[in-house]
């Protein structure tokens, strides 16, 4: 970055690569490879250095050798330098003297004075020795560390004379990297705080040479979670090991460059021009950074979001290669198209490249093989209480009868792709709830289908649909079925690259042979819905009453001016105490990428907290300052740990695939609360309490609505405030 932006400035300035090898038994060829291919993955790309080349090189100090046994022997002539014959016998006995005194360990000088002529004899006798640096008496090294500030060492007290040349004459590190800065001319190091008592030596040899020292960034180390040391125990530590988890190089760049640095701003999601722009090692910070896991995948997925979805899809097709999902080496048409549905399936959700490939996996799977019947299911499974529920049986039911008979559409293999691209740019959907093709393709007739299915069955919304994805998914979530069923005969078709050595892919057929078999082991209790508490305290008044068989109960009283109660047993609309109320923060939250976290003005001292999942359904900018619809009289419930004191109504579409705002009109008062009809004096709402105890909102939302114009409704009537009435722009659709 400092390069970069020297650069940018038009200053000269290069970014060197040295691989520091003189450790020959931890340095090998195959170890530089792999540091230099993480460079090259993360778009460091190095203006001098090995591969490159330079005027300053070779840039291997294995390489360098003879200049750095010049440069020792220019230190020897000058006195700076000597030979020290020391065995390490000597040197171990006089180690373990000071440490039984408990003085400071190092080197007590025995050769650093010796007489010249005894020296020559033991360089003439062969005598095997090393050469040390001669540290001046009273020595100071005093650095400006641009991140630790001013840093002094007394010399001489702290590393007595050290070695440059080993008995082997092979240069030590701290020689190698003083002589390589002084002949490169190297400016500015940036380095781990691991490295700043290596600085003293280098310090030491740089004076020595006349060279003026670097200037010296000793940036804090990264730490895991438990505040220590990062290390291969707290996970992927290596570039490499990263790019195999579908983390994006610039991602890892921008998410790198935040450990201990800022610009100042709120913002944490950059480009690289951006970086290079904004970088200054004035604002990186001493204190350590902790590597958060969580965090890099939101700024992971941050940038997946902002690329076009073919070009993630391209680092989707070269994981589905790395991990052999596909069998040609990922050149197909097959593969590439695999790839674009795996990546349209799981654009919304995903924060790595790889999660495209477990969820697709996880579609082309049947969870419903897996249960050894219904009994085999969990207690507390989402899966048995949706079976419980009475609905599931019949729905399945009627899903395999259409099956048999020829009725349940089915994707087009000669259009297979369709669900997954908009009809007429062809350019692949990037939302959840939006699918492509046009009248005549299987998304819309399976829509026909599940319509005509719920007017068959008498059921709608979720005791429709909910039963209609387990059965045919075997899941309980996912994306749009016709999209999951789209992928897996995508995937079947005959010229398939998909390896299904690899792969578990249950096609249609087999999952309704499956769920034949399941629907059998279901207990008769479960196969139809459980009647309400009103529908057994009718059929017991109905049975108890003489003339139950001949006379209709009589209605029930209505409201003056509101809609018809006749068939309605539930809580009255006055108990709801719906408000109007305007946006006036919005973000993200942090666990859950489902979740905003609003503070909503409802005419109170203070905005309400308030939690909703519509981040599939709208970005933030959409939230911002809009005015909307509050359910207020709710108790205050935690929602992924954030507490929030009411509900922003919407209004669906039967499948939940569309939600819109149920929006109040312009001139609607902030905190004035919603009436009904033709409005008029309301009674008070329901206590909190008793509102949620007695389940109030669950039974009045089946019959709040919008109409075939957008109006909200109760019972047929309009949901009204002194400006209006309250409109959404889903027709027909359910408000909760």
């Amino acid at each position: 970055l400092i390069a970069a932006k020297a650069k940018a400035s038009g200053q000269p300035a290069a970014f060197i690569v040295r691989s520091e090898d003189t450790d020959v038994a931890r340095s090998t060829r195959e170890h530089e490879a792999a540091v230099l291919g993480d460079l090259e993955w993360l778009g460091l790309g190095w203006d001098e250095g090995p591969g490159v080349g330079g005027g300053k090189g070779p840039y291997r100090q294995s390489e360098r050798l003879p200049l750095y046994r010049s440069i020792a022997d220019h230190l020897l002539g000058e006195g700076k330098a000597y030979p020290c014959f020391c065995t390490q016998e000597e040197l171990e006995g006089e180690k373990e003297a000071q440490v039984a005194a408990g003085a400071q360990q190092r080197y007590g000088g025995r050769w650093r004075d010796a007489d010249p002529a005894l020296v020559q004899a033991e360089l003439d006798k062969g005598t095997p020795h090393v050469v040390r640096f001669r540290v001046p008496a009273g020595a100071k090294v005093v650095i400006d560390d641009v991140v630790r500030g001013i840093i002094s060492w007394d010399a001489e007290a702290t590393v007595g004379d050290f070695v440059l040349l080993r008995s082997s004459g092979v240069p030590v590190y701290n020689f190698c990297v003083a002589c390589d800065d002084a002949l490169m001319g190297v400016t500015t190091v940036v380095r781990a705080e691991e490295h700043l008592t290596n600085t003293l030596r280098q310090g030491l040899v740089l004076d020595a040479l006349a060279v003026p020292r670097p200037a010296y960034a000793h940036c804090s180390l990264i730490l895991g979670e438990d505040r220590q040391k990062l290390s291969k125990r707290h996970g992927a530590t290596s570039c490499a090991q990263f790019r195999e988890d579908g983390f994006l190089s610039d991602a890892m760049v921008n998410y790198l460059s935040l450990l201990g640095w800022s610009d100042g701003s709120d913002g944490e999601i950059f480009t690289r021009e951006e970086l290079v722009d904004a970088f200054d090692m004035s604002r990186v910070v001493s204190s350590g950074a902790v590597f958060d896991m969580d965090k890099l995948r939101w700024v992971n997925a941050q940038h997946l979001k902002r690329m076009p979805l073919p070009e993630v899809a391209e680092y989707v097709r070269e994981q589905m290669v790395s991990r052999s999902i596909v069998t040609d080496g990922g050149e197909s048409e097959s593969s590439r198209r695999i790839a674009s549905a795996a990546t349209a399936l799981a654009k919304q959700m995903m924060d790595t490249t790889v999660q495209p490939i477990t969820n697709l996996q996880s579609v082309l799977d049947y969870q419903l093989q897996a249960a050894a019947g219904f009994g085999s299911l969990g207690a507390e499974s989402e899966e048995r209480k949706l079976i419980e529920e009475g609905h599931f049986h019949a729905v399945a039911s009627g899903i395999l009868a259409a099956y048999d008979a020829g009725r349940l559409p089915r994707p087009d293999e000669a259009n297979v792709m369709a669900a997954f691209e908009d009809k007429g740019s062809k350019e692949l959907i990037v939302e959840d709830n939006e699918t492509g093709g046009g009248p005549y393709t299987y998304a819309p007739a399976y829509k026909v289908f599940m319509k005509e299915l719920g007017k068959e069955l008498g059921k709608k919304g979720k005791t429709l649909f909910h039963p209609a994805r387990l059965a045919i998914t075997g899941t309980m979530s996912g994306q749009d079925v016709t999209k999951q069923m789209s992928a897996l005969s995508l995937c079947a078709l005959p010229d398939s690259t998909l390896d299904f050595q690899s792969v578990v892919v249950v096609p249609l057929q087999a999952r309704m042979e499956i769920l034949r078999a399941f629907l059998d082991t279901i207990p008769e209790e479960h196969r139809q819905p459980a009647p309400t508490e009103a529908e057994v305290a009718a059929a017991a008044a109905a049975a108890a009453s003489p003339s139950s068989s001949s006379a209709p109960a009589p209605p029930q009283q209505q409201q003056e001016g509101t809609g018809d109660y006749s068939a309605y047993e539930g809580p009255p609309f006055s108990s709801m105490d719906i408000r109007v109320g305007v946006i006036k923060k919005v973000w993200h939250h942090e666990d859950s990428d489902k979740l905003f976290c609003e503070e909503v003005d409802v005419g109170e001292d203070e905005p309400r907290s308030i939690a909703s999942g519509l981040r599939p359904f709208f970005e933030s900018d959409d939230l911002q300052d809009r005015k909307v619809l509050v359910l207020c009289n709710l108790k205050t419930r935690k929602l992924a740990g954030f507490p929030s004191h009411g509900m922003v109504l919407c209004a669906g579409n039967e499948d939940h695939t569309a939600v819109k705002f149920v929006a109040p009109p312009a001139d609607a008062k902030v905190g004035e609360r919603v009436a009904w009809g033709n409005g008029g004096e309301m009674e008070e709402p329901a206590a909190e309490n008793k509102f949620a105890k007695k389940k109030m909102f669950e039974k009045i939302a089946t019959e709040l609505k919008t109409d075939a114009y957008g109006v909200a409704s109760f019972l047929g009537k309009p949901l009204m405030t002194s400006a209006g009435p309250c409109i959404s722009e889903l027709q027909d659709a359910s408000i909760s």
